[in-house]
């Protein structure tokens, strides 16, 4: 994700416009929606081809390990998070008071947005600052996320 940061960032000081963080931050949440939009049909894909979560889980750890996105997130209709490459437990909540960060996604399982895209901020879990993208399940209700750490959100 740091090199994909960098050639937009120079590609932004190339056409003249400011090269501010926050600029190269949102263009990499776009490109983020797209690994997003990608990772709901595959796995919309995969299980109607019978595959099994420990299957789309080993899929989801390879193309982290060969690519920008360090996690993925993808729950079912409840918000629990069953496929994943990171191997934690994790369930969505819907309360902004138990989860300040991760409630913001429970509107794509309510179907009221269809993407979120959140700064880079302290997640719950352990304090590390991540940007996520989410859409919502392109077969059912569940979150779609996709993360990466602010170390590799560096524009320079």
């Amino acid at each position: 994700m740091r090199a994909v940061a960098r050639v937009v960032c120079a590609l932004v000081v190339v056409a003249g416009l400011p090269a501010q963080a926050a600029d190269c931050e949102a263009t990499v949440g776009k490109y983020m929606i797209g690994q997003a939009l990608l990772a709901a049909n595959y796995v919309a894909a995969a299980e109607k081809a019978g595959m099994k979560p420990a299957e789309i889980n080993a899929a989801l750890k390879d193309i982290a390990a060969n690519s920008p996105i360090e996690e993925f997130w993808i729950t079912d209709s409840s918000g629990r998070a069953y496929l994943t490459n990171t191997g934690i437990d994790f369930s969505f909540s819907r309360d902004p008071a138990k989860q300040p960060q991760a409630s913001a996604f429970w509107r794509l399982i309510a179907g009221t947005a269809t993407m979120v895209v959140q700064p880079a901020q302290k997640r719950e879990i352990d304090n590390r600052v991540f940007k996520y993208v989410a859409v919502a399940g392109v077969d059912k209700p569940r979150i779609v996320q996709v993360g990466v750490s602010a170390e590799n959100l560096a524009c320079r």
